[in-house]
């Protein structure tokens, strides 16, 4: 799998290379430039079929759509996963919050209850093991 993945890393890194070079051709155009340009634009041509010989190969690859919103805010697609690390770490703080709240509570409603009802509580203690 990451073999399919470096080839197609490799031909998009070289695609974004010829893109550049032709900008660059463009930009200061010069007619004796126009076999360069053509060849840049051959190789672009030819760069674009290799990345679609190669969508076979990682199509099975699922991105999540949050990723390509990353990019397209100019973002940095490595930081979605440091983002969802952080909002699971938030989010697991919290439940574990919620957790320790309960715990607590219950602890506080057996010793009440157990000033009212000591007979039940001490039942229900020895059917739950003696929580």
């Amino acid at each position: 799998m990451s073999t399919s993945l470096e080839n197609l890393e490799t031909q998009l890194e070289m695609f974004i290379e010829n893109v550049r070079q032709i900008r660059i051709i463009v930009s200061d155009f010069q007619p004796q430039g126009q076999s360069v340009l053509n060849q840049k634009i051959q190789s672009l041509v030819t760069g674009l079929q290799e990345v679609d010989k190669l969508k076979a190969q990682v199509q099975d690859i699922l991105v999540p759509t949050e990723v390509f919103d990353y990019i397209d805010q100019g973002r940095n697609p490595q930081l979605y996963t440091k983002d969802c690390i952080d909002k699971a770490l938030a989010k697991n703080e919290e439940v574990k919050g919620k957790i320790d709240s309960y715990k607590r509570f219950k602890s506080h409603l057996l010793s009440e209850l157990s000033k009212t009802f000591p007979n039940e509580i001490a039942k229900y203690k020895a059917i739950r093991g003696g929580e």
